[in-house]
């Protein structure tokens, strides 16, 4: 781009996916706004070229800023003067590379919806290609910005659970306990598709959402796991339950249950942590919460932006205690967290430390690593194997 960037401006944010029907697109869109960082000025919203210009149009995108393909959106405002800052890709797990890819190669930063992409080969790929840019990239694993779940990673890091022993972490959904994929439920449709899913149903989904929180509160490392998937309702071509357990490079142990035929379950991801000094509990249904139990003294109940709060748990506190924040606000972390690290980009400044815990590139690869040594153990016969 040829402008010289002034950082007194909303950032300049364009998005491939997410136009009518689409779930997530919405809320990243939300997201980008509550802190009225970023202003959506283009968009390849469909891949139906007469959803895409409807949608862009109710969103107010001027026409000739509305395109028909990521491609097209990629070249053309990477010759703007006025073009795009970065680029949300919002679309179905199997459009994340290519999209991702386009925007790379034009010198567009990415904003990507996870999980990463389709397979490691591709993750790689990414990989390399954001080392070669110096591009910023990052992974919308929103539970990580969720205050009370920097607080326990903060905690972690902190020693006051010790030496960590064990990790639990559970993701259940009953949303997909009938075959929804065979009705008109866009969501179920393509996530029941391995062509545009991957090779994980519930894995690559919700799966890989616990395995990332583990990971980000307890800087764990998986050696190795055991995995039984299944695909419970009959004629599902992806699973729809996962039950994994975990060895830990620091001699821990682990388990993980991600489940989408969990009848009476909505979105009921927890985190359990325990070590040689105490555990805590975190529910994402309950997300303001923090259970801390210390070996040698009382049960505490943790507050978001209450008291004895620490400075990790207070980033990205927008109301007192006692009002509610949480999915959308958690976007919105992740969301400004990036345009710090961005306008420090433009400016040749320095980004805020605090602003550096969003997951990028190496959780994506991360992730795609862990789901495919899943894979592996669970075709294997459910074998210890080694990621």
């Amino acid at each position: 781009m040829t402008e010289t960037k002034n950082p007194a401006r909303r950032i300049r944010l364009g998005m491939v996916g997410g136009g009518q029907g689409a779930f997530i697109g919405a809320v990243h869109r939300i997201a980008a706004r509550l802190d009225d960082r970023y202003e959506l000025v283009a968009g390849a919203l469909s891949s139906k070229p007469d959803i895409a210009r409807a949608s862009a149009a109710e969103l107010f995108i001027a026409p000739d800023r509305s395109y028909d393909s990521f491609a097209d959106m990629a070249k053309q405002e990477a010759a703007r003067a006025d073009g795009i800052d970065a680029c949300a890709i919002v679309t179905p797990n199997h459009l994340h590379f290519p999209a991702a890819m386009a925007m790379l190669d034009a010198g567009i930063h990415v904003i990507c919806d996870k999980p990463l992409c389709l397979n490691i080969e591709e993750a790689e790929l990414l990989a390399a290609k954001v080392r070669e840019t110096g591009l910023l990239f990052a992974l919308t694993h929103n539970y990580t910005a969720y205050p009370m779940v920097r607080e326990a990673r903060q905690m972690v890091r902190d020693g006051k659970l010790g030496d960590i022993r064990l990790v639990q972490v559970e993701y259940p959904q009953g949303w997909m306990a009938t075959r929804v994929e065979d009705t008109d439920n866009k969501q179920a449709h393509w996530r029941a598709d391995p062509a545009k899913a991957g090779m994980g149903g519930a894995l690559g989904d919700i799966g890989t959402h616990a395995h990332n929180l583990a990971d980000f509160v307890t800087g764990l490392e998986i050696s190795e796991l055991c995995a039984d998937i299944d695909a419970i309702v009959p004629g599902r071509k992806l699973d729809d339950n996962v039950q994994i357990l975990l060895r830990y490079d620091n001699g821990a142990r682990g388990m993980l249950w991600a489940s989408q035929v969990a009848i009476g379950h909505e979105n009921g991801l927890r985190l359990r942590v325990y070590g040689d000094k105490g555990g805590i509990e975190w529910a994402q249904e309950h997300p303001n919460h923090l259970h801390f139990r210390p070996l040698d003294g009382r049960p505490e109940l943790m507050t978001r932006g209450g008291a004895g709060i620490g400075s990790a748990g207070l980033r990205g506190v927008r109301v007192p205690p006692g009002h509610p924040e949480g999915y959308l606000e958690g976007f919105a972390n992740l969301y400004t967290d990036f345009a710090d690290q961005l306008i420090a980009r433009i400016t040749n400044g320095k980004a805020d430390p605090a602003s550096m815990l969003i997951p990028g590139i190496n959780e994506g690869v991360k992730g795609m690593k862990f789901v495919e040594a899943v894979v592996r153990s669970a075709k294997s016969g459910a074998v210890w194997t080694k990621i």
